[in-house]
């Protein structure tokens, strides 16, 4: 149980936090952790409905992914990365938000791979931007794949109104093909945060 304040009447009540999320050994997690809701309380005093921002670490053991959820600028201590390196053949994130904890587990299950997605991704917001100029900032997330081509579905806020724009799978793999001819742009060892901030280092 930790302390939290109402987003809407200020009012602080006790709610459940998991410093540790293993859906080997709770499965029925993985579905709230997918959709959001692990993350949502609902205030006793108004019935308001809050985003909890806590720290996590999500573990999947039979996908092999790790993701840590650490909001704020902190990194996970040296003595747990040094400890994690020696996990053969795992996936390890780090996010800053809840939404991108959702969207690394959105992704991971659907079979495709994160790195790859943001190279989609800055080849799309580049698409969107010949059209209107401000989609260059838009942040995507992934949703879905979805028909018999795997078109990827993916939403972006743009002018007050949420967005959802579909990318033929062939966009993905090209991507795939350009990471594949650019062997130096992959993530850091340990908890890597992959996100447009990670791509942008390498692509302008």
């Amino acid at each position: 149980m930790a302390p939290a304040s109402c987003s809407n009447c200020k009012q602080t009540t006790e709610i459940d936090v998991r410093q540790s999320i293993n859906v080997a050994l709770e499965p029925e997690l993985k579905a709230k952790v997918k959709d959001g809701s692990l993350f949502v309380w609902e205030c006793p005093y108004c019935g308001q409905r809050n985003l909890a921002k806590y720290q996590t670490l999500y573990h999947d053991p039979d996908s092999k992914l790790m993701v840590w959820l650490l909001p704020g600028t902190e990194m996970p201590p040296k003595a747990v990365e040094d400890a994690v390196k020696e996990l053969e053949g795992y996936t390890l994130r780090l996010v800053r938000e809840v939404g991108d904890l959702v969207e690394k587990v959105n992704i991971h299950d659907a079979g495709l791979e994160d790195t790859i997605l943001e190279m989609c991704k800055w080849v799309t917001r580049r698409e969107l931007a010949a059209k209107n100029p401000a989609a260059m900032d838009a942040q995507l997330r992934f949703l879905r794949t979805e028909g018999a081509d795997n078109e990827i579905v993916m939403a972006f806020p743009l002018d007050g109104h949420m967005q959802l724009v579909n990318v033929g799978f062939n966009v993905y793999e090209d991507a795939r093909g350009i990471l594949a001819r650019n062997p130096s742009v992959k993530p850091a060892d340990g908890f890597a945060q992959v996100d447009a901030n990670w791509i942008e280092q390498f692509f302008r």
